[in-house]
């Protein structure tokens, strides 16, 4: 049987995968390793990425979740060359496809109802016989042929189907195990397994990477596209995800949509090293750029055992990129979370200083904002704790003598604001911390803070010393 293909395809491109997944949710951890894994097996052989929203579940499916799969795949920078393609607009080739079929006898029109089915089924049961279709219609031609039916594919009878799979190896199904599946419901609408195989046809998919639930898919899927006389694509079925608590990963673990792992603060590059790692390795090796993951990935060697998501791992991921990337870089997704929080940061030091200088102390994004209002806004109260152990009554005098050295710095730079600090220790002859622990409270009203000389250069000098005199009398009220 010859189609033609709807795509014009690229003779050259060795390598085409694909990711597919159905919008009746979000894009989860799961699909988004899944998705990465398809992407970098592409790019490792210089091939091309397919995105294809499987949306055939019209009761299910919903623009908000087909929205967010796009945003996902978006942030995660997972560039798709062809795409996004909608089964539901594909509709007329599928239909096109199975009338051929049925022409050809590779399919049939079965008019059974469900109260005969029903009952062949429990017969089955009863026999302790695998429920399956007994070809009751593939002869059959009932009175009127326009009666309500469904479309079945006919199934080989005979033999096996037999694939290699790359993560797991060879599997072998019996045809006996597999039953004659509808192709097309009553209302006229073809059934998903149909829809992904034309569509795979079609698109030059070569190679299938996606969840072991789907195993059970594949034979049935090989078999139609042998009828067709199809290529088969090479298929790779991936390992779960696992939770903490070994688990299977749910919405009770926490952020199981992958827009959740953005607006709680991570980095892109943080969740695809993480989610690579999940399931593959390259000997011990832990952090990859994605020029190195795209050099090194292979499907032989993804793991066939689950892996266990660990929050802990993916944070510490987290503020490796935060610490290395580039500052300006860092500060674009800053910038997201700064303004999610109401942050007005135009009054301030530049986001890639304050990544610079946060970095160290931060896991996320989301909590390196909440920490750095205090270079942009007036906070209202300070730390109880820092308060009973900083703001005594003897901490006025180096307030009020690093305030007046401070004043006197015409060029307000780290170095001076050092100098001015230690100058005050020195003449009042107590320790640094005497001085440097009230002025991290005065200024940023917390006991916590990198080094004072560049936190107050960030906050500026006007604003530094209004809040020096504001501890002051504070500290004179209080005491």
């Amino acid at each position: 049987m010859k189609i033609e293909t709807l795509f014009p395809l690229d003779p050259n491109v060795k390598v085409r995968t694909r990711f597919a997944p159905s919008p009746t949710g979000y894009l989860h951890v799961g699909g988004a390793r899944t998705a990465l894994y398809s992407w970098l097996y592409a790019k490792h052989n210089q091939g091309e990425f397919v995105l294809r929203i499987e949306d055939t579940d019209l009761e299910r499916s919903t623009p908000e979740a087909t929205q967010a799969i796009l945003e996902g795949m978006e942030w995660l920078n997972l560039e798709w060359e062809h795409g996004p393609y909608y089964q539901t607009k594909r509709f007329d080739r599928y239909n096109q496809v199975i009338d051929q079929m049925i022409e050809q006898g590779l399919a049939y029109r079965c008019y059974c109802s469900k109260e005969r089915l029903e009952t062949l089924r429990t017969e089955q049961e009863n026999n302790k016989e695998k429920p399956r279709y007994d070809r009751h219609c593939v002869h059959s031609t009932p009175e009127d042929i326009n009666a309500p039916h469904v479309v079945r594919f006919k199934n080989p009878t005979e033999g096996s189907v037999i694939f290699d799979d790359a993560v797991r190896g060879r599997i072998e199904i019996s045809n006996s195990e597999l039953d004659d599946l509808i192709i097309r419901r009553t209302d006229g609408s073809p059934t998903y397994n149909f829809c992904v195989v034309v569509d795979d046809w079609d698109m030059g998919i070569t190679h299938v990477v996606r969840g072991e639930d789907h195993i059970n898919n594949t034979p049935r899927q090989i078999n139609i596209l042998k009828a067709l006389g199809a290529p088969i694509p090479v298929y790779a079925h991936v390992s779960m995800i696992l939770g903490d608590d070994g688990q299977k990963l749910s919405k009770r673990h926490g952020a199981v949509g992958v827009m959740q792992y953005r607006d709680d603060g991570y980095l892109p590059e943080a969740l695809n090293n993480y989610l690579v790692r999940l399931g593959w390795g390259h000997g011990d090796q832990e952090i990859f750029s994605r020029e190195e993951m795209i050099e090194l990935f292979n499907l032989e060697a993804v793991s066939k055992s689950a892996s266990a998501f660990n929050t802990e791992k993916l944070q510490w991921l987290n503020q490796h990129y935060i610490r290395t990337l580039d500052p300006n870089y860092v500060a674009k997704y800053l910038e997201w979370h700064m303004q999610h929080q109401g942050i007005n940061y135009s009054n301030g030091p530049a986001l890639a200083e304050i990544v610079s200088v946060l970095g160290e102390r931060c896991k996320t994004l989301k909590e390196m904002a909440s920490a750095s209002r205090y270079f942009f806004e007036e906070f209202t109260a300070y730390d109880e704790k820092a308060v009973a152990k900083n703001f005594k009554a003897e901490a006025i005098a180096p307030l009020a003598k690093l305030s007046e050295k401070l004043t006197a710095c015409n060029d307000w730079t780290v170095e001076n604001i050092h100098e001015a600090m230690n100058q005050t220790a020195q003449e009042l002859e107590i320790g640094m911390g005497k001085v440097g622990m009230p002025f991290r409270l005065a200024v940023t009203g917390s006991g916590q803070s990198p080094s004072m000389d560049i936190t107050a250069k960030l906050v500026g000098k006007e604003r530094t010393l209004a809040r020096v005199q504001k501890a002051i009398e504070f500290i004179q009220t209080h005491n």
